[in-house]
């Protein structure tokens, strides 16, 4: 049943998507990180995650680079990840 959730979401509107790639496009100017690097990493970081937990990517999957101010007030980026966990995967030894 999983297949037919995934063939019938919803789709995006193209102000939506357009929103999403241009605060991409502001993130990595700011962080130095070009998109492919960006989305390289993310392809990287989902295929870790999905051996040990099942991902639900119909709900909100995001994964960015953006800027923190230190205790020292320097700027630094920070990826930071929000990925929806359907359930835990049991591991066989």
């Amino acid at each position: 049943m999983e297949w037919l959730t995934k063939l019938f979401k919803p789709k995006q509107s193209s102000g939506s998507i357009a929103k999403d790639r241009l605060k991409l496009v502001l993130i990595h100017d700011r962080a130095n990180c070009s998109t492919e690097l960006l989305e390289m990493m993310k392809n990287d970081i989902l295929q870790v995650i999905a051996k040990y937990m099942d991902i639900d990517d119909t709900m909100g999957l995001d994964i960015n680079i953006s800027q923190t101010t230190t205790d020292q007030n320097e700027t630094v980026p920070v990826l930071y990840a929000n990925i929806p966990i359907k359930n835990m995967r049991k591991r066989t030894p």
